[in-house]
């Protein structure tokens, strides 16, 4: 028999087995919000927004305080898209609750409710008011009494026809609309009138006018204040809100508002002030802000407090929202929900709109829904409900129900499952079913049964243990509910396990040594097989770590090959090796020796003026014992590391102290320890901290001691300073000691000056010349330390006093000439040194001349380099470190013509027997240069640079050379003025024979000398000059 359930088409099951867009229930993309429309409005039409999605569409009906909106019985009622429309709106008729209903096939969901109001203000009714009296400096109080509204107002008084303004004495509530003013004068006899305004509509109404004035029974007295204006004892006020507290009171002198906190707190910085202190308003309301708070009244009469507890609520806000739940026939669903708000919201739940209570498999709890054994029934939409007095907020869901018989056709068994013998197997059965089905498993046509070796799981799974040979075969697995059966079979294959044959053993290794590690199985052949490496836990990248990691071996072998071993290569090596049966490793260990690591906390103990106590902890020795320590030091003044001397000479690898030695005294040291071992040096440790060695006496005295020179009278004296490192201390300086050479009395000056290199001593007694013993000693704070050697230092030497005598010139060419002189024919008081030689062209100025200077006893020089055909003036003296002494006379020369400008022309060569004949235009030489007196021939081999030199007063040379090398020859003629121009180079080739003629320059390649015969040169007369 079929149950009735097992008969129905399911809407819950449409969304599974239609095509196109997925079908789901109704839901909001856009739920009504409170509106307050103006009666006066000129647009005569309300719209409260519902827009819904589903599929198929929803149908959306509205209902008005409970009641569903008949469109047909009203007219002025429309839906478009879901929004409700009301056209003409009317007060009576149309205020009050509305919620927009969405339904479709799969359920019902109901929107928030949205209140509709209508705005409005109407006119006061009274149109006189009595005439107020009161004394002067007492209170009063204006009553504006609105008239009938909805929709919030604004208020403000008219005195006299024009808008009256607040200030201390005068304040207008908002609640009330109420003028107070706190103390009465003269100047407030008049009319008043209250203004109000309806801030939705911008309808504006005044009051009857209400005359204020003056008794005549005296002025009152002063009086403590007494507050009229203050807020409620409780004030709610929401999350976020703007919340405006007023207080104002009456009182003569007038009082001074202020506001605290009851609870000593400051008040909130975003607090702010209005109308003299009248208000106080707190923007963005927030739990800290919530709490009693006071306003303080007072006069020089006294004082009165008003207190108001602010209390902080919130509407309630989602913090878990429902989702669409799908589940299948005979299961359990579980939703819950959560909110925050203040008070603490409650729950509530609707089942396609209509309330859900707790009854059979339905319990509810608060915010959770629990539904046990589901059935079609139970399909449709749900919402939780949260709310407290403030706020109701929604949370919509779908509940789909599936029922279905088992299908295979997405998850049929896998066709073949292959399997290790001795390994587990398990094949899965996985059909889509609602309710959940029934299985039974088959190998072949026999029924499995369940024993120590197959079981069946809930979920229909089969699984057997220690596979045998025997298990390979057909599986099938049939699938049952109450909508059908249906099955699917697949192949369990059983192979030979994988076994290794040779694996990685443990071992130890040198850095920059290379090792294989062997990974050897034997496998079922007609399995792939994959080999693999890791290294301490990771997978080793052969493409990014190939520098040292390589796999070799064949098919059957997954050796690891490590080059060029490093420290960082210990640990554990994993060969891993695969295939689609099973899965197996083997593990090796890898200790890697090397040299040891930087020592560690290398600390200076103690420190003197020349030695440092250090001490460290040793650091990773790498498997190698460390053997020994080394100290190095570093100093502003060092370059780099040094190694340094220390006690023990020698520290062996289980010492830890050590003294360092020989140091300087006050010098920032800073110092490092490296350690040893058999197989090499390791890295040094971190620097230690910086310390200066202790002050001393100077040890090092200034080098290079000299001097000399300066003017008359002085001694110069002259050093090497001291390197900084060397100066011992602060406070350094020198000790210039002296005497006359002879006398046994030292002078002494010191120089406070660790840079001072130079000292001079000027006294009228020192004579010119004279020698002085010299020695520069050096101090710091500690004392006085050495001088250096003695040395001995002449005094300023004092000019020549004589000139040289006997002056002559002569011009040698068109660019030199040469000059004498003799010695000063008196003694000269001053040494002298060497001569200068001051010169210059007639058209120049003397001060303009160019000066040479000679060395010694030198009595002539050459000047070259000058201007042809010129008169020069020429003045020699004596010159010595104190300076120049008297000019000679002054002496004239000329130099010569200009050399030729024109080069030899028409030059041609012929060779025979072995020789080269020359031969050339003569030079005729212009007007205003020198003859020609003759013809200079320069010749060299092409490859060499210098070149060797023939003179002849003839226009033809002859050669002899050998004819194995290319030459290079220029001819330029000779005259007194120098050597004229010289011809362009002529060229003579290598010759084949030894007959050939030629003329200018030749392009011939040059050729490699291979011997070189002796030149033998011949002049031949062919034309007389």
């Amino acid at each position: 028999m079929r149950l009735p359930w097992e008969l129905l088409v399911l809407p819950s099951l449409a969304w599974c087995l239609a095509d196109g867009p997925m079908l789901h229930g109704p839901a909001f993309i856009q739920e009504p919000s409170h509106v307050m429309f103006p009666l006066d409005s000129e647009e005569k039409k309300v719209k409260l927004n519902c827009e819904v999605r589903g599929n198929p569409k929803p149908l959306i009906r509205w209902k008005l305080n409970g009641t569903d909106v008949d469109l047909g019985m009203d007219f002025r009622y429309s839906v478009v898209d879901g929004s409700l429309l009301i056209n003409n709106p009317d007060k009576a008729q149309d205020a009050g609750t509305y919620q927009c209903i969405a339904t479709n096939s799969f359920g019902t969901v109901v929107s928030r409710e949205a209140k509709l109001q209508f705005a409005y203000l109407e006119s006061f009714s009274t149109r006189t008011r009595s005439t107020v009296s009161v004394r002067q400096g007492q209170g009063m109080v204006l009553l504006c009494g609105p008239p009938p509204h909805a929709g919030e107002l604004s208020y403000a008084w008219i005195f006299n026809e024009r808008p009256s303004y607040q200030d201390n004495r005068r304040f207008v509530s908002q609640e009330t609309g109420n003028l107070y003013i706190a103390k009465v004068e003269a100047s407030d006899v008049g009319n008043y009138t209250c203004v109000v305004t309806n801030t939705v509509t911008n309808q504006r109404v005044l009051g009857p006018p209400t005359p204020l004035m003056l008794r005549d029974d005296g002025a009152m007295g002063e009086y403590e204040p007494k507050i009229e204006v203050q807020f409620p004892e409780t004030v709610p006020t929401a999350k976020g809100a703007t919340v405006k507290l007023e207080c104002f009171a009456l009182g003569n002198p007038v009082p001074a508002i202020s506001w605290r906190r009851a609870d000593g707190k400051p008040l909130t910085r975003k607090a702010r002030r209005h109308m003299a202190n009248g208000i106080l308003e707190i923007p963005n309301f927030q739990q800290e802000d919530a709490g009693l708070y006071e306003c303080v009244a007072e006069n020089s009469r006294g004082k009165n407090v008003a207190r108001g507890q602010l209390t902080f609520y919130a509407q309630p806000n989602w913090i878990q929202k429902i989702s669409d739940i799908r589940v299948a026939m005979e299961e359990s669903i579980f939703w819950e929900c959560r909110a925050n708000g203040r008070p603490k919201p409650t729950y509530r739940w609707l089942k396609n709109g209509a309330p859900l209570l707790t009854r059979d498999r339905i319990h509810i709890e608060q915010g959770t829904l629990n539904i046990t054994v589901v059935n079609l029934s139970d399909a449709g939409m749900y919402q939780c409900v949260a709310e407290n007095k403030h706020g109701v907020i929604f949370s919509n869901a779908e509940l789909g129900v599936l029922a279905a018989g088992p299908d295979f056709s997405r998850t049929l068994l896998k066709k073949v499952t292959l399997v290790r013998v001795g390994g587990d197997a398990a094949i899965e059965c996985n059909p889509k079913a609602s309710p959940r089905p029934i299985y039974t498993w088959k190998k072949g046509r026999d029924v499995l049964r369940e024993n120590n070796r197959i079981t069946i799981s809930e979920d229909g799974n089969l699984r057997i243990v220690n596979v045998t040979k025997s298990d390979s075969g057909s599986y099938t697995c049939i699938a049952t509910n109450h909508f059908g059966t249906a099955s699917s079979t697949g192949n369990l294959v059983v192979k030979d396990p994988t076994r290794v044959t040779v694996s990685p053993s443990s071992t130890d290794v040198t850095v920059g040594e290379s090792i294989v590690l062997p990974c050897q199985v034997t496998h079922d052949h007609s399995l792939d097989i994959v080999f693999a490496w890791s290294f301490n836990g990771h997978l080793i990248d052969f493409d990014k770590d190939g520098d040292h990691f390589e796999r070799v071996g064949g098919d059957s072998a997954g050796d690891l090959m490590i080059r060029n071993i490093q420290l960082k290569h210990a640990g554990r090596y994993v060969c891993m090796v695969q295939t689609s049966v099973d899965w197996l490793s083997v593990t090796a260990d890898l200790l890697v020796r090397g040299p040891p690591g930087p020592p560690e906390a290398v600390t200076i103990d103690e420190i003197t003026d020349t030695t440092a106590q250090l001490s460290w902890r040793p650091g990773p020795d790498n498997h190698s014992p460390v053997t020994m320590y080394v100290i190095q030091a570093r100093t502003p003044f060092s370059v780099g590391w040094q190694a340094v001397s220390t006690v023990p000479e020698l520290i062996d690898g289980r010492t830890f102290t050590a003294t360092v030695v020989g140091l300087n005294p006050w010098v920032e040291y800073e110092f490092r320890t490296v350690a040893a071992n058999v197989i090499g040096i390791g890295e040094p440790s971190r620097p230690s901290e910086k310390r200066r060695t202790e002050e001393a006496l100077p040890e090092v005295t200034p080098a290079n001691v000299s001097g000399g020179g300066g003017s008359r009278s002085e001694l110069v004296i002259t050093w090497e300073t001291v390197p900084e490192e060397l100066q011992n201390g602060q406070g350094f300086g020198y000790v210039v000691a002296f005497r006359p050479y002879g006398k046994t009395i030292w002078m002494l000056t010191v120089l406070a000056s660790a840079d001072a290199c130079r000292y001079v001593f000027r006294n009228e007694s020192v004579r010119p010349y004279s020698p002085f013993e010299v020695k520069v000693g050096v101090f710091n704070n500690k004392g006085e330390g050495p001088f250096s050697p003695t040395t001995v230092v002449y005094s300023a030497d004092e000019e020549p006093s004589k000139p040289p005598a006997s002056i002559f010139a002569r011009s040698l060419s068109a660019t030199d000439i040469e000059v004498f002189w003799a010695s000063p024919l008196q003694r000269s008081r001053g040494r002298i040194q060497g001569y200068e030689v001051k010169y210059w062209r007639h058209e120049d100025k003397e001060e303009n001349a160019k000066k040479i200077r000679t060395v010694g006893n030198q009595t002539s020089t050459k000047i070259t380099n000058l201007q042809g055909s010129a008169l020069y003036h020429l003045a020699v003296k004596a010159y010595n470190s104190a300076g120049t002494g008297p000019s000679s006379a002054t002496v004239n020369v000329t130099t010569r013509k200009p050399p030729p400008s024109q080069p030899p022309g028409n030059i041609s060569w012929n060779s025979s027997d072995s020789k080269i004949i020359l031969n050339w235009d003569q030079v005729k030489a212009l007007e205003n240069e020198s003859e020609v007196k003759g013809y200079k021939v320069l010749y060299r081999w092409s490859r060499q640079s210098s070149a060797s030199v023939i003179e002849t007063n003839k226009t033809s040379v002859e050669l002899s050379l050998p004819f194995d090398e290319d030459y290079i020859i220029e001819i330029k003629p000779v005259s007194e003025g120098g050597d004229g121009s010289s011809s362009e180079q002529i060229r003579i080739p290598k010759l084949s024979n030894a007959y050939a003629r030629g003329s200018g320059a030749s392009a011939s390649s040059a050729c490699t000398l291979s011997a070189i015969s002796t030149i033998v040169i011949s002049l031949t007369a062919r034309t007389s000059l």
